[in-house]
């Protein structure tokens, strides 16, 4: 076990870890318990009742957090031609194809999100070693292969406004950011609530009994929270109807 500072284990007495929180009891515990000088990212864990190793349990899906996640989004697009001009237009910080594929083959990683019209996809499917282990492969699953010129500037809004993509890794578990230690508390619950509903409906047909299991929020530093399942996936539910 790594050795906590003071910080830590002061928080840490704040937090009772055999107790499962109400959303509103767990975020705002988190005001106590985040207690770094910088603005923290508060992150949501859910732990899932899957078999990652089974193709048809994966769960990979994409939110839109309706308060952002608190940060600039780079945004790429490989587009060319007219598509090119759409994509600068509508707030790409990078557009191109030949230019920017020699750039990342080269080691060029500037960048948060990245999107491909669908008529590039021949290109760009020579880096998916170098993008798709840092999840920034386009892929038509997220959303972020493009057929229609004029769906680009929607898919660059959200984007950039707080749509964020989040999948399983190898031990069943999700991680995702859902906003900074600078949110209000109805800011961080709505983009929980967001990723809780989005993750239900992303349930894969594989899964059999509990879905998800466990749920923490923490912040960068802080220790977790772990929240009542039922209760937040009914907050969330109802905060979507």
């Amino acid at each position: 076990m790594p050795k906590r500072g003071k910080k830590y284990l002061e928080a840490e007495k704040k937090v009772e870890f055999d107790r499962l929180y109400t959303p509103d009891e767990g975020v705002s515990l988190l005001r106590d318990v985040a207690f770094a000088s910088f603005d923290e990212t508060v992150e949501v864990h859910a732990r899932l009742g899957i078999d990652p190793r089974q193709a048809d349990q994966t769960v990979r899906s994409t939110v839109v957090l309706p308060h952002g996640t608190g940060k600039v989004v780079r945004v790429l697009v490989f587009a060319a031609g007219e598509a090119e001009r759409v994509a600068r237009e509508a707030g790409a910080d990078y557009a191109g194809v030949d230019e920017l594929v020699q750039q990342i083959q080269g080691g060029w990683l500037e960048f948060d999100a990245a999107v491909a019209m669908a008529d590039q996809m021949g290109k760009v499917g020579g880096l998916g070693r170098i993008l798709g282990r840092r999840g920034l492969m386009p892929n038509p699953r997220s959303g972020t292969v493009v057929r229609d010129v004029a769906d680009l500037p929607g898919v660059l809004s959200e984007l950039k406004g707080g749509r964020v993509e989040f999948r399983n890794d190898r031990t069943g578990i999700i991680h995702l950011g859902i906003g900074r230690k600078s949110f209000s508390d109805d800011q961080l619950r709505g983009n929980l609530f967001a990723f809780v509903d989005a993750l239900q409906r992303a349930k894969p047909t594989g899964a059999k009994g509990v879905y998800v299991r466990t749920l923490t929020i923490n912040s960068t530093m802080s220790p977790g929270i772990h929240l009542d399942v039922p209760a937040t996936v009914a907050a969330a539910t109802e905060s979507a109807a």
